[in-house]
């Protein structure tokens, strides 16, 4: 059965690969830094499901380390932006095809593994795993096109890789990181106190304070964290579900829908969402780090008064 640890593999081995290149790499000052940064990650990757809980918390900690004493820099690019641009311009539109192709075959490979009879129950893929695997099929296969169509160097793909990872530096792994806080926070409890707290100034019977308080905790929680998805498990204890679902009856699928998207509202406001507002800034190297944030408010708030009038009209 292939599942989540062929894309541990995979994802450890790219991390890997950037380690060992960035050990190498005498124009970064901070090469050792970077190599024991993304070593760790990988060996957290590849055999963290056998290493147990000390050692991965161990690892953590390491990386955390790392990242706040500053360890961690940036080394000369293999191939430099004129190089690049230059490649951009006598290929154009067509270097989307690989990353096309990628999402084709994640979708395709899934549609047709759940609902073509011959394959759905053959248990080929892990159950609930089976778009992560394909997604990496798909770059496996896109990789091979590109080195078919623009025959570049062995190392050129792992050296671009490098070059993005470390333009990103730490923030490349903190998504993954705060996608783990909101199970951490529902488990200690966090979500029983927040609702605690919220009943003792919300109107008893009154829906509109609720759903305030649900969607504005949401975008909130989002903002400290970083990341809907670990603001979801405490909100929905503490708001979602006793007081709008269970006190009011409310439509749980409305409002947990429209609840992620009150948290995404959040995500446009905050540096601790680093895949969304930190990778562009740095990728980009624009001048302000705050230029995307600063460039979402007139989208989020708005569309967070919006997503609070959807749950009180629609879901009650």
């Amino acid at each position: 059965m292939i599942g989540s640890q062929f894309v541990y593999a995979i994802v450890g081995a790219s991390f890997a690969a950037y380690a060992w290149l960035s050990l190498f790499d005498r124009t970064n000052p901070r090469r050792f830094g970077n190599a024991a940064f993304w070593g760790l990650f990988a060996l957290n990757l590849i055999a963290g499901t056998w290493l147990g809980d000390l050692a991965n918390g161990g690892i953590v900690l390491a990386l955390a380390a790392l990242a706040t004493f500053g360890l961690i820099g940036r080394g000369r690019p293999a191939t430099d932006e004129e190089t690049r641009a230059a490649e951009g311009e006598r290929h154009g539109n067509r270097l989307f095809l690989p990353i096309l192709l990628v999402i084709g075959i994640a979708v395709a490979g899934t549609l047709l593994y759940d609902y073509v009879p011959t394959l759905f129950g053959t248990g080929l893929f892990e159950k609930n795993r089976e778009t992560l695997v394909l997604l990496c099929v798909g770059v496996l296969v896109a990789l091979a096109l590109a080195y078919a169509w623009l025959k570049p160097s062995p190392l050129a793909p792992v050296e671009e890789g490098r070059r993005l990872v470390d333009a990103l530096g730490w923030a490349a792994v903190l998504p993954m990181m705060l996608a783990s806080l909101g199970l951490v926070l529902a488990d200690t409890g966090v979500g029983k106190t927040i609702g605690e707290l919220v009943l003792t100034v919300i109107p008893t019977g009154a829906v509109l304070p609720a759903v305030l308080a649900f969607t504005l905790g949401m975008a909130l929680l989002t903002i400290l964290t970083g990341n809907a998805f670990a603001a979801f498990p405490v909100i929905a204890t503490a708001i979602g579900v006793p007081l709008l679902v269970q006190a009011h009856h409310g439509d749980p699928a409305i409002i947990g829908a429209v609840g992620m998207l009150a948290g995404f509202c959040g995500t446009l406001l905050t540096p601790m969402a680093a895949n969304f507002n930190v990778v562009p800034w740095a990728l980009l190297e624009l001048k302000d780090p705050n230029a995307v944030i600063k460039a979402q408010v007139g989208t989020a708030l708005p569309l967070l008064a919006v997503n609070t009038a959807l749950i009180y009209f629609l879901a009650f």
